[in-house]
């Protein structure tokens, strides 16, 4: 069985075409961007937009990884919980990539395949990237609180719904180029709601990651002012000092 869904506002012209059904899209020729045993990443341009296609597969993944085949049948797929936290981010007034078409394909109960496909964030650039090429937007104070005032407040917004990103890097965080930063999240496949007492570890993990490239390209100051904005107070409590402690703590002895 296929269970395929489009956005209507991209039923027309090429893109209604391209990505009008599960086979269809799985027929997309288009420039390479990952791969790996189990998904791929194109992207292809129609109408003059470019689109981005997640396609995947079973692959060659271990049975072991499978759970001995368990995890066709019980397990959430990648997919899904991919394009399930891009309607929640939608849902919580999170900035995203617009979700265009989505869906999967199920034989017998088991997965068999499934893709989404999402819209071109315009002119933008990762974090990470940045960072990486010593951009001096980095050391542009106005620019970084702007930036960071946005990381807290969707960090915040997730954390606030029990959900956690669990891969909260710099590379998953898009900024536009310009002197207004706007900030988006992507690439969201790991994330998912959890209780306490696991909720309050994947918390903190989530902050130690966004802090692992931080520690190299920000100040304390403006470490210490990102996460206040994240708690939302003017100065730390005797809690906060013991999650910072965590936070810091976090992969220590595992870089």
């Amino acid at each position: 069985m296929i269970d395929w869904q489009r956005n209507p506002d991209y039923a027309a012209g090429q893109a209604g075409a391209a990505f009008a059904s599960l086979d269809a899209v799985f027929e997309l020729q288009g420039e390479r961007v990952t791969i790996d045993p189990e998904s791929e990443v194109i992207r292809l341009r129609c109408d003059g937009i470019l689109y981005y296609v997640k396609r995947y597969t079973i692959g060659r993944r271990k049975l072991a990884r499978r759970w001995f085949g368990l995890r066709d049948i019980f397990g959430p797929q990648r997919a899904v919980k991919e394009w399930r936290n891009l309607q929640r981010f939608h849902a919580w007034g999170l900035p995203t990539a617009t979700l265009v078409a989505w869906g999967q394909e199920r034989q017998g109960g088991r997965f068999v395949r499934a893709a989404l496909v999402t819209e071109e964030l315009r002119d933008t650039v990762d974090l990470s990237k940045l960072y990486y090429d010593a951009d001096p937007r980095l050391r542009d104070a106005r620019w970084v609180a702007a930036v960071s005032t946005q990381v807290a407040a969707c960090t915040r917004a997730m954390h606030a719904h029990g959900f956690v990103h669990n891969d909260l890097k710099w590379r998953n965080l898009l900024v536009t180029n310009g002197e207004t930063p706007q900030l988006y999240l992507i690439d969201c496949p790991n994330g998912g709601f959890w209780m306490q007492p696991f909720l309050g570890y994947r918390i903190v993990k989530d902050l130690a990651c966004l802090d692992k490239v931080a520690k190299c390209a920000l100040s304390r100051t403006q470490r210490l002012r990102f996460y206040l904005d994240y708690a939302g107070r003017s100065r730390l409590t005797a809690a906060d000092k013991r999650k910072i402690r965590k936070i810091l703590d976090f992969f220590a002895g595992r870089e």
